[in-house]
């Protein structure tokens, strides 16, 4: 009976274990970039700041497309560290890269 107590006690806190490091997972940072050609410098940021949606998160890009779609916003993600460098160039005279730090 011993025994059983003291796996059961490690079984619970290996549990336990592995629930935090999933929680910690979930509130863990990714740095993504994107690159988009357009028009103007505003279109070209845009189709670059979608890319960086689409390789963050497919539900995140589409609460985006339907609230405003802001160049920088990300719903459920907090940013930091956004970056862009445009320069002529690109198939439609403007590329840009956007970087940036997104956060559960």
């Amino acid at each position: 009976m011993r025994n059983f107590k003291r796996l059961m006690m490690t079984s619970v806190v290996f549990a336990g274990a592995l629930v935090a490091a999933g929680a910690a997972a979930d509130a863990g940072c990714i740095n993504k970039g994107g690159r988009g050609t357009g028009g103007s410098r505003d279109s070209a940021m845009f189709q670059a700041w979608e890319a960086v949606l689409q390789a963050t998160s497919w539900g995140s890009w589409a609460q985006f497309m339907g609230s405003g779609m802001k160049v920088g916003s990300a719903p459920g993600y907090r940013v930091s560290n956004l970056r862009s460098n445009c320069k002529p160039g690109g198939m439609m005279g403007t590329e840009c890269v956007v970087t940036a730090t997104l956060c559960n």
